[in-house]
């Protein structure tokens, strides 16, 4: 891996750079689609590469599942199984399997819980979780932490912490004895709660560990944007400056724009195709919910400044038709688009970047950017 900063905003932290993993080059900063499933849902392979998308999230927890590590040691990794030829990061699971699995129990060893699909058992240690992201073949792979839900007490924040600290030890060890030549970077994880002083420990904890990237872990989990904007602030400033820095879990606007400010590099989130496929869509003046009864005579497409294929070719009134009618055409047009007007705004804040102008255009943007339309 190389990680190059090529300029940094005069005004802010903002900073865009070069990062290079096995797969080529992302600009940063950059957004991930997810694709939990090995697929960005409602999307071709050849859609994201249209898009200039060339770094996506995947799920560890859910492939382990299903297809599971045997049909992937088949394919010799996730690439060629899903047909993808470019990066890919693969989350450790763990916010999965404390948010989805009808039971949990976390050890020291690692943790046990039952598939929310059949109910079947399982156990997953730091170590196995490092050994998947491995067979499955991730650029970048996160290590196995505890995430905790807002409004805990510090006692249970601290504890989760120094565990999710020892599972990152150990899932350094086996990644530096296990890999082999061409495989993935570890990012660590800083975890802490809504504890400024257990955040600070967490990072001083997980940077010693000299890992070749760091993620914020925790936060948009409920909390307000005031908090989490204090404790975004708070983390960011603390990781190397020399590093990637991803702030997991984010996709709106307005949160992607403040992660920017404060110097991070990568984010990701479901958000822009979920919301897409329940018939919200992202324009520049605010997200549009296609299915209101406005929209039916409505032939302007959903935003009238988008070059994507979506805005080019279709109009509100015929999407609006496809969600009326469940046709799966709906999710696939409005998915394309709203990924791709979230390009444009990653390609606007890196130009923007460049010439130490981030927070005016951040300003611009969000001054027009409303909940209203």
């Amino acid at each position: 891996m190389r990680f190059e900063v090529r300029h940094r905003d005069a005004h802010s932290a903002a900073r865009t750079a070069c990062l290079e993993l096995n797969h080529g080059k992302v600009l940063t900063p950059a957004f991930m689609p997810v694709g939990t499933n090995a697929t960005v849902k409602a999307l071709r392979s050849d859609d994201l590469e249209a898009l200039g998308i060339n770094l996506i999230l995947s799920n560890t927890y859910h492939l382990y599942l299903r297809p599971g590590t045997e049909v992937i040691r088949k394919f010799q990794g996730l690439h060629r199984f899903m047909n993808w030829n470019h990066n890919i990061l693969t989350d450790s699971g763990g916010f999965q399997i404390f948010s989805l699995a009808p039971f949990r129990k976390i050890e020291e060893g690692g943790v046990h819980f039952k598939s929310h699909i059949d109910g079947s058992s399982h156990e997953l240690t730091p170590e196995e979780v490092v050994r998947t992201q491995l067979i499955l073949g991730s650029d970048v792979l996160m290590p196995l932490d505890v995430c905790t839900p807002p409004e805990i007490d510090r006692t249970r924040a601290e504890r989760a912490l120094e565990l999710t600290t020892r599972w990152a030890e150990r899932s350094r060890a086996c990644w530096q004895s296990e890999r082999l030549p061409g495989s993935g970077e570890l990012f660590g994880i800083v975890q802490g709660n809504f504890y400024k002083d257990l955040r600070t420990r967490s990072v001083e904890q997980i940077t010693s560990l000299e890992l070749p990237g760091y993620a914020i872990g925790g936060l948009s989990v409920g909390e307000s944007s005031t908090v989490f904007q204090e404790l975004l602030t708070h983390t960011a400033e603390l990781l190397p400056a020399s590093c990637p820095r991803y702030l997991m879990g984010i996709g709106t606007p307005e949160y992607i724009l403040a992660a920017v400010e404060q110097g991070i590099d990568l984010f990701d989130c479901v958000l822009p195709t979920r919301t897409a496929r329940n018939a919200q869509a992202f324009t520049r003046s605010g997200p549009l919910s296609l299915k209101k009864e406005r929209n039916r005579l409505d032939d302007s497409p959903i935003d009238p400044e988008c070059s994507c294929s979506t805005c080019r070719s279709y109009s509100r009134a015929y999407l609006r038709h496809l969600f009326k009618t469940r046709e799966i055409l709906a999710a696939v047009l409005t998915s394309y688009h709203n990924l791709h007007f979230i390009q444009d705004l990653i390609r606007d804040t890196r130009d923007a970047i460049q010439v130490d102008q981030y927070l005016p255009f951040k300003r611009t943007f969000l001054e027009r950017y409303s909940r209203d339309s």
